[in-house]
Parts: C-alpha cells; sequence; structure tokens
C-alpha cells in the first residue's frame, strides 16, 4: 500500500508499532483483535486521506481565513430554499427535471380576471394624464379596491382573491403594457405588503383585524425598509433600531427609524415597518429573540409620519417616507406577535422572492410584449425612402435582439412563477431574475426609442413608450441596486446556500472550540466532497467541452428548424457550461474570506450563472408552447446569444482570476473549460441571416407575433389607444404593401377594391406616424395675454430698432 508523502514522517513508530501488534495475535482475546481491526481501518482512511494532524491544521487555517458569520447572517443562510439552482451548482442540471416538476398555468377564474378586471382598469387609465397629474383618479382607485386588486394573494377565507403567482405575474405584465405606474401600485400589496406575512404569521387578532380590511381595500398597505444608511439590507437596519420595554405592566418596543423610498406609504393605511430589536434587559425572557423584526403600523399610530413623497424620475407610483421617533409599539402590533421578534428574516425572504424575482421581472415581461407587437408594427407601417423601415439593417439587428430579449425575460417569468406556486422560495433565482430580467428590459425598450425615434419622444396620448422608458430605470435600482445585486449578491448568496457542499462546511468553521475534534470530521468529509466535486466538474468540463465543440462544427445553420434536435443541442450545451460554472465556483473557494472583496470575479460568475439559468427557462418554455410557427427561430436566436454570454463571462473570469493562487486557478480553469483554447471556445453570436428572419417574425403577422400578444391590453374598438391601432393596423397595411409590390411586377393599374386597400393604409400609415403637439403646454402658456419670455425679449429688441422685419425698405 502507497503511503501518502504527507503521512511518512509521523508513521514510522506507528508502523512500529503495527508490527508489534502482529505478532501478539496468538495471545490476545478476541475483543482485541476487534479493536485492532477498527484501529487499523480507521489507520487506512487517514493514510489515504490525510492524518488527523494534517486534518487539523488545515482545518484551523480555513477557520483563521473564514471570517465569523453572525448571527443574522446564520439566520439568513438558512432562509429560503434551493431548487434548480443547486442543480446548476452541481454541474449536471436536467431540463426533464424542469419540464416535469412546473408547469404555469392560469385557472380559469384567473384568466376571466385577465380578460375583465384588468382590461377594466386599463379601460379608466389613460397614461400620459397619470403621468401629467401624478395620481390615478378616485374613480381608478376605488376600482382597484373593489376588484381585490390589492389583495390577490389573500387567501378567500378572509376576503382575498387568492391568486397563483403565475396569475399576479401575468396582472402586472399586463397593467406594465399600458401603464407602468398601475403595475408598480399593483405589485407592492401582492409582494412586498404585509397581506400574505399577515396571512402565514400573523396572529389570530391581527389577522382577524388586518386582512378583511386589506382584502376590500379600506387599507392599502406597503412595506417600509429602505434606509438612507443602509438601502435595502435587511442585515443592518442602520437606524431602523428598537428596544424591548416596559411600560404600565404592558411589554413593547421603543423605535425610532427613517425610511425612504416606500411605494404606496403616501396613501397606505397600513405599514409593516422593519426594525433592528434589542433586548438589552432580558425583558423577552426567551419568548422571541433580538434581530430583524416586522412591526405593524397604522397611519395614525402615534409619533408615526406618512405622506411626503418622492419624485421618481417622471413616474407618478406613490412613492416617499416612513418616518418615527421614539414611536411606542406594543407587542401586539408586532407581526405575529412577541414569539416573532426576531423572524424577520424568514418574512423577509418570502417577501422579497416574489418582489424581486416576480414582480419586477413581470413589467419587464410586459415592456417586451409591448416592443414586439407594437413597435414590430411600427417598423412595418413607418416608411422611409417609400420602404418600411423593418427592411433596414440596423432596425432588424435592434428587433432581433429585443425579440429575443423578450422571449428570455418571458421563459424566466414563467418558469420563476411556477417555482414560487411550487412553494419554494428561491433566494439566488430570484435576484437573478431581478438583476437579469430588469437590465433586459431595459435594453429592449432603450431599443425600441432608438426605433420609433421622433414619435418615442414626443410626450402625449400617441406616446406609449416614453413612460416605460422612464420608469424601467427606477426597477434597475429597487430591491437593491442591479450593481451590487450582479457583483455581489448573487454569487455570495450562491455559492453558500446553492453549493452542494459548501453549509456544512461552513457550518464547522463556526463550530465552538470545544466541539473541534466533531468539526474537523465535518470539515474533513466536506472538504474531500468539495474536492471530488471539482474534480468531477473538471473531468465533465474537459469532455463536455470537446463534444460541444465537434457538435458545433458539425451543425447546419437550419438545424434548429427540427424542434427536437434544437433541443438536444441546447441542453448540452447548457450541461457543458454549467459544468465549466461549477469547476469555477469550486476554484472560487481558493480566495477565502477574500472572495466577497472580488466583485469584478462575483459579477462575471453571476453573469454565467444567470445566462445559464435563463437558458434553461427558454428550452422550458419552448418545450411548453413549441407548435407555435417561427419559435424555433427566436429559440435560436436566444439560446445562441445566451451561450456567447456565458462562454465570455467564464473567460472574462479566467483571464482575470484574482487572489494569491490566481494564477493557478486561471489555469486549471482554462485547461477545464476550454482544453484547447479558443477552438473549443465555439459560442457566437447569431448570423444576420437568423436575425432578419426573427425580425420578419414580429413585424409581419405571424404566430410568433400572437405569442407575444399574449396578455397585452388592446382597447375597445373605436377608442384611440397608439399600441393598439399600430397592432391592428399591421396586417392591413402589409396586405396593401403586397397589392402595391403585384401592381409594378404587373405593370397594371390597381381595381377599385385594391385602391381602397391601398388608400386606407396610406391613411392609416399617415394618423399612426403623427405625434402630439400642444397649443398650450403649460398652465401659464394657457393664461390669456401670456406671452413666452423669449418671445417677449424679441418683441424688446425689435422695439429699439428703426427696420422691424425684412420686408421694410431699408
Amino acid at each position: 500500500m502507497m503511503l501518502s508523502k504527507h503521512a511518512r514522517p509521523q508513521n514510522s513508530t506507528r508502523a512500529l508499532s503495527v508490527m508489534c501488534n502482529a505478532t501478539a495475535t496468538r495471545t490476545q482475546p478476541q475483543h482485541y483483535y476487534e479493536r485492532q481491526h477498527q484501529h487499523q481501518h480507521q489507520q487506512k482512511r487517514t493514510i489515504l486521506g490525510l492524518i488527523p494532524a494534517v486534518d487539523k491544521r488545515l482545518f484551523r487555517m480555513a477557520k483563521g481565513v473564514m471570517p465569523p458569520i453572525s448571527k443574522t447572517e446564520q439566520v439568513a443562510l438558512g432562509c429560503g430554499t434551493i431548487g434548480f439552482d443547486g442543480d446548476i451548482f452541481t454541474g449536471s442540471p436536467s431540463l426533464k427535471k424542469l419540464v416535469d416538476t412546473y408547469d404555469p398555468k392560469l385557472s380559469p377564474e384567473e384568466q376571466a380576471f385577465m380578460d375583465n378586471q384588468v382590461n377594466g382598469l386599463c379601460a379608466l387609465l389613460n397614461d400620459h394624464d397619470v403621468s401629467v397629474n401624478k395620481d390615478f383618479t378616485k374613480e381608478a382607485w376605488d376600482y382597484m379596491r373593489d376588484e381585490r386588486f390589492f389583495a390577490m394573494k389573500i387567501p378567500k377565507e378572509w376576503g382575498g382573491l387568492e391568486f397563483s403567482t403565475h396569475a399576479v405575474s401575468l396582472v402586472l405584465a399586463k397593467l406594465a403594457t399600458h401603464c407602468f405606474d398601475a403595475n408598480a401600485t399593483v405589485a407592492v400589496p401582492n409582494s412586498l405588503g404585509p397581506g400574505e406575512l399577515l396571512a402565514r404569521y400573523g396572529t389570530p387578532e391581527q389577522k382577524e383585524y388586518f386582512l378583511p380590511r386589506l382584502a376590500d381595500g379600506t387599507l392599502i398597505p406597503c412595506f417600509g425598509l429602505t434606509g438612507p444608511h443602509s438601502g435595502s439590507d435587511a442585515t443592518s437596519l442602520i437606524g431602523s433600531d428598537c428596544v424591548v420595554e416596559e411600560r404600565n405592566g404592558e411589554l413593547g418596543v421603543m423605535s425610532s427609524f427613517k425610511k425612504r423610498y416606500i411605494t404606496l406609504a403616501p396613501v397606505a393605511g397600513v405599514v409593516g415597518v422593519g426594525l433592528n430589536l434589542s433586548d438589552p434587559n432580558g425583558l423577552l425572557k426567551g419568548k422571541g429573540e433580538e434581530g430583524f423584526t416586522v412591526a405593524l403600523l397604522e397611519r395614525d399610530h402615534e409619533g408615526l409620519r406618512m405622506g411626503p413623497r418622492h419624485m421618481p424620475l417622471n413616474a407618478s407610483f406613490m412613492n416617499g417616507t416612513v418616518e418615527g421617533e421614539d414611536v411606542w409599539i406594543p407587542m401586539s402590533m408586532i407581526l405575529g406577535g412577541q414569539e416573532r421578534c426576531g423572524f424577520g428574516w424568514h418574512m423577509f425572504v418570502e417577501c422579497l422572492a416574489e418582489g424581486r424575482g416576480v414582480s419586477l421581472p413581470a413589467g419587464s415581461a410586459g415592456a417586451a410584449r409591448t416592443v414586439a407587437t407594437a413597435v414590430g408594427a411600427y417598423a412595418r407601417i413607418r416608411k422611409q425612402f417609400r420602404v418600411p423601415i423593418a427592411e433596414f439593417g440596423g432596425i432588424q439587428e435592434a428587433l432581433a435582439l429585443s425579440a429575443s430579449d423578450g422571449l428570455i425575460t418571458i421563459a424566466g417569468t414563467d418558469l420563476m412563477n411556477a417555482i414560487i406556486d411550487n412553494h419554494e422560495a428561491p433566494m439566488v433565482v430570484s435576484s437573478v431574475m431581478k438583476q437579469n430580467c430588469t437590465e433586459r428590459g431595459r435594453r429592449i425598450v432603450e431599443r425600441a426609442m432608438d426605433i420609433a425615434a421622433g414619435s418615442a419622444i414626443c410626450r402625449g396620448d400617441k406616446n406609449y413608450l416614453g413612460n416605460a422608458y422612464m420608469s424601467l430605470p427606477i426597477a434597475i435600482t429597487v430591491e437593491g441596486a442591479n450593481i451590487m445585486t450582479r457583483s455581489f449578491q448573487i454569487i455570495g448568496q450562491g455559492l453558500t446556500r446553492c453549493h452542494p457542499h459548501m453549509i456544512e462546511l461552513i457550518n464547522s468553521l463556526q463550530m465552538e472550540q470545544s466541539e473541534e475534534d466533531e468539526a474537523v470530521k465535518i470539515f474533513t468529509k466536506q472538504f474531500y466532497k468539495v474536492v471530488g466535486h471539482g474534480g468531477t466538474n473538471f473531468a465533465h468540463s474537459i469532455t463536455r467541452g470537446l463534444g460541444a465543440t465537434a457538435s458545433t462544427a458539425i451543425r447546419s445553420k437550419n438545424a434548429y428548424k427540427d424542434g427536437d434536435k434544437l433541443l438536444e443541442y441546447h441542453e448540452k450545451q447548457m450541461l457543458r457550461l454549467s459544468a465549466n460554472f461549477a469547476l469555477t465556483a469550486d476554484l472560487c473557494f481558493t480566495l477565502g474570506g477574500k472572495l466577497k472583496f472580488e466583485e469584478l470575479l462575483m459579477g462575471r460568475l453571476a453573469d454565467a450563472l444567470g445566462s445559464i439559468f435563463l437558458g434553461y427557462a427558454t428550452l422550458h418554455h419552448y418545450s411548453r408552447r413549441r407548435g407555435i410557427n417561427g419559435l424555433e427561430a427566436v429559440t435560436e436566436h436566444a439560446m445562441l446569444r445566451l451561450e456567447t454570454e456565458a462562454q465570455d463571462a467564464l473567460l472574462l473570469a479566467a483571464n482575470n482570476f484574482p487572489g494569491p493562487l490566481g494564477t493557478a486557478a486561471s489555469g486549471v480553469m482554462k485547461l477545464g473549460c476550454f482544453p484547447l483554447g479558443s477552438i473549443t471556445r465555439p459560442y457566437k453570436e447569431p448570423s444576420d441571416e437568423l436575425t432578419k428572419e426573427v425580425s420578419r417574425l414580429i413585424t409581419m403577422p405571424s404566430e410568433m407575433r400572437d405569442m407575444f400578444a399574449e396578455g397585452i391590453y388592446l382597447a375597445p374598438e373605436g377608442q384611440m389607444h397608439q399600441a393598439t391601432d399600430l397592432i391592428r393596423a399591421l396586417p392591413l397595411c402589409v396586405e396593401a404593401d403586397k397589392i402595391a409590390a403585384t401592381l409594378r411586377r404587373e405593370k397594371r393599374q390597381p381595381t377599385t377594391e385594391e385602391a381602397d386597400k391601398i388608400a386606407h393604409a396610406d391613411a392609416l400609415r399617415d394618423a399612426l406616424i403623427q405625434v402630439d403637439v400642444y397649443e398650450n403646454l403649460t398652465e401659464a402658456e394657457s393664461q390669456e395675454g401670456y406671452v413666452r419670455p423669449a418671445l417677449a425679449g424679441t418683441e424688446d429688441r425689435l422695439a429699439a430698432l428703426e427696420r422691424k422685419t425684412f420686408s421694410d425698405v431699408a
């Protein structure tokens, strides 16, 4: 048996002892032989691995570089669930598992709500008027209350609708196709508001009082977390402290807090306030704990100040401050009662999974549907040099990118909705969705602004893009700005929560000194698993990488048209990239506790993880929706981009791997991920031919356009609504263009019917490219006798001149 070189110096006497014991076998009792066998078995284990002294030394080295984890951080690590994100970290996720497990669908009741109540609300809202008046009408507020828009997640027993997460997401997306302010207003009570938390954790008295009032809209809720010095970081809550005290025999907390950016605060009747509770005098007596705690305060609570508004860019949804100094809060107003003191992290994670992973991406999905349908139609209807701008290469590129980004976003939202409806609360996936989908949503609308040009920047009833353009940057910043989410949160949480062996390893390093022997055993076991995990994914990276390179090299450019081959090819690429990512994640452990300061590396890995997750989501979507003519082309375009994004992110990570062992880690990563260098980096952006095909699909009547049009708001016939009018005009204009092309080819005059169709299309084109213009833009301009200051200055200067106009004789 070969001994480890680390084992030899210390085992010279041990080997002698073993031989001596062997010579005594004939004279020792049977139980002695059994003990010796166990001892030798244990000895072999340590020799094959590491001897106990080295195990302990390695443990102590790791403990030395691992910063202590606070109690709050320990609670955070235990919150939420691990699902498909954990599968990606194994390096071998399964598309079949996704398809078999998650199937988002609406119930008949939910579909009826989409078709009736959501359309009814949209009909009450003029998006431009809302942006000018900075509020909805009372009729619209009452309609939202009466139709339970704020109670979609509240159980029916309390008067709510008890809708699925998928239904809430589609409602929010449909509202976003018409009015982003309505989207934001309805989103908060159904994700970050305390309604669902009350249903899960509230005391009987709290449920009985608050839930019916929240369900019927008597009380509009909001959630106060963000502070000036801590942002949305619930682990710090700087400036939101409360101390347990006793007053007149009643236990409660004395609190001061300063919250900002709180959506619905200016109109909310109840706020859930996130506080950092401390109990220096031990008054809780084991009933509840210190830490993140949620208090329920009604608007007229003594010392509470709500009402002042922020103005987020040009948005009109209610957003403002929640403040209080020396506010007395009885224990009966702690969400869940005294027993739930310190339990806020668990509640917050459940809120956050829906707020970050569902509500915000829903807005991007709505924007994607609007751009694909309305802007796609505009590009075909609008002509320049007598040619539809949809035929211009630059327009085609922008449209194709927006279409595939739109498909990615819709696919991601569908999958995320189904994950939440499966009673999961995936922290890492929700962060990926928030960061990735809001960023894609922003790009989609930015490209749409470029395409629609002047018609997109002139505000008024005809502008269906401007408010979305100004609203999406807000989504980028809320619930943790995207920069922070990408460069710290996704991988920081992912490595600790989703790696198959990391949690137990971290926990062993946090054990007390008195438990060191047990801690060393756990650490050693998990350490070997991490090493084995890395070795497995190193091998998978090489073999799958070589296979992916070969399959990509011989793949026909039209192979995607066969749906089975499309799925088979791209699933293999996702498996290869997952192994690459898992290997890289293991190499991150060479950085120890310094990883959290390497945000450039974590950002690149977040890009790779996001592309892989959304790649699987896109394949999941295709598996569910295949049969739509044209879906193969848009899916192919999306997958090629996602694979290239993941590949490029991993390459950047390999080229810039930091730390004392960075050169070695970089070498291992490159050898595993790209064993033949650039040859094994086969992914490229979609071809021009495919780009043109995807653009054609969304600028001509097609089943793909119909898919994007699912769940958008279409105004009733006869009501002016620019996006609706563009969508309805497209088939008429396309038919007229076909007639005109036929006439040119046949060199003849049109029939009366043909001439009427061409004239009707021309009239539609002329009407649909017009923009809003105002005789008097401001209230001041509408005043009698008003003269614009610049014109008044001109008059003053002309008055001093002898020659007033050019026509005056010199």
